[in-house]
């Protein structure tokens, strides 16, 4: 193992500036091909909005390995068992790719029954069904590029994993613009050069991965460790990531059953839908990567049994997280306007965009408790608590609210954000709630925080 992982993961700075980036570069690549394809054809935006939540759908079902091993790994770095750590990755990648190949098979041969029930109108079921279809292809190697990047980012090298995402949108960009846009002589695709272009991407970016992993974190990919993956490592990563799973599944779905709301306002909102989204995921980076900068140092802290250290540094967190995202919600509403006019000169998506910022001003704040708080308590071993409240909130809170204000009061998008808001505060203090009663102390993955001989 590298000296680096012997000497922990670092400080929340040096390990959040590269995961906000990436994580960026990564929110960057759905909205490159978005705007990209709106200079094109107004209409296949929604297309390909449909098309990418049914992906992203299809990646939260098998990213629970990723983010079930990542939890193990910085706990066995924490407690310096780096024997154990190896094996969780090789186990953690050959399940993977098992359910990547699932997921794969059911994307490729339902791609048009799928985006039927999405309520996609039926004059882009041809051009969603092509994109979703041939994207579907990357679902196998983006399963092992999961595990590889949450493996350099478990070891503290949160910069090299940024540098792979960073090589995955160059390409898509430079892949779209021959494809997209037909530059050096080359046909215009439309959806299909767009879908392409990111396949293209994700396949170079895994073979970038697999080289930084060797060369960063010292482990060299063994074909038999992969074959035969470790019953007991496995047993440990998915105690986090069947719940982790549980919890993100339950967030795309009732989020796909809200943007069927939004299909019945008609296809001018489920523009405007996708266009803010795209948008409000950029608001969240601050929240995200602080969260998961944070949950690599408690993973640490708990592997090396510092309760204490742990439950401070997570408050210490967290009011940093609020102050940011507050900072870049307000910025957002003051600006938002401004930028959304430079894609689009609708004057109702303007119009509707701009009432959303000032939503966000409430919403990005609850958010962060639950992108904070919830990586914590999963770090510590704690993942079934954030799943029963996911369930309870989403499903009693978020949709029916959403519905009944945005479609039954008539309040259309903002009525429907609305009620997403109310899950974001309500769950954002359960989960408080829980870190401040210390219960997850006794949900520690390793027994024996003793290092291996070596």
């Amino acid at each position: 193992m590298t000296h680096q992982a012997q000497q922990g993961p670092g400080s929340l700075f040096s390990l959040t500036w590269p995961l906000f980036i990436d994580i960026a570069l990564h929110f960057a690549t759905g909205a490159m091909n978005t705007f990209m394809m709106g200079q094109i054809n107004f209409a296949d935006v929604a297309a390909l909005a449909v098309g990418n939540q049914v992906f992203d759908l299809a990646i939260t079902v098998f990213s629970f390995v990723s983010i079930g091993s990542s939890v193990v790994l910085t706990q066995y770095l924490g407690a310096k068992r780096f024997d154990d750590a190896k094996v969780v990755l090789h186990s953690a990648i050959g399940f993977n790719l098992l359910i990547g190949l699932l997921a794969a098979i059911v994307i490729l041969t339902g791609a048009g029954p799928i985006l039927q029930m999405m309520n996609l109108p039926a004059h882009l079921l041809g051009d969603g069904q092509l994109y979703l279809t041939i994207i579907g292809l990357c679902l196998l190697p983006e399963a092992a590029a999961l595990c590889l990047a949450a493996t350099l980012r478990a070891h503290g090298h949160t910069r090299q994993a940024m540098y792979a995402t960073l090589l995955v949108n160059l390409v898509t960009f430079i892949s779209n613009l021959t494809l997209l846009y037909g530059w050096f002589g080359l046909p215009q695709l439309g959806v299909a050069g767009v879908a392409i272009s990111t396949v293209v991407g994700r396949l170079i970016g895994i073979v970038f991965l697999i080289w930084l992993v060797q060369k960063r974190a010292g482990i060299q990919l063994l074909p038999k460790l992969l074959l035969h993956p470790s019953k007991d490592k496995l047993r440990k990563v998915l105690r986090i990531g069947l719940p982790a799973a549980g919890e993100n599944l339950s967030w795309m779905l009732q989020f796909m059953v809200i943007t069927s709301f939004v299909g019945l306002l008609g296809e001018t909102a489920l523009a405007t839908h996708s266009y803010y989204f795209q948008i409000c995921l950029f608001m969240m980076l601050f929240g995200i990567s602080i969260g998961l900068g944070n949950e690599i140092i408690i993973g640490y802290l708990i592997g090396g049994r510092q309760f204490d250290s742990a439950y401070a540094r997570l408050l210490k967190t967290l009011k940093l997280g609020i102050i940011v995202t507050f900072i870049v919600a307000c910025c957002a509403a003051v600006i938002g306007r401004q930028a959304v006019s430079f894609f689009s000169d609708d004057a109702t998506i303007i119009q509707q965009i701009s009432m959303l910022f000032l939503i966000s001003i409430i919403m990005e704040p609850g958010r962060t408790f639950n992108l904070v708080v919830i990586n914590a308590l999963r770090a510590t071993g704690d993942a079934h608590f954030p799943l029963l409240m996911a369930l309870c909130s989403m499903w009693g809170i978020a949709v029916p609210l959403s519905y009944y204000f945005g479609i039954h009061e008539g309040m259309g998008l903002v009525g429907i954000w609305i009620g997403l808001v109310c899950d974001e505060w309500v769950r954002g203090l359960a989960m408080l709630w829980r870190w401040r009663s210390r219960r997850w102390q006794s949900k520690s993955l390793i027994d024996d925080a003793t290092p291996l001989a070596h």
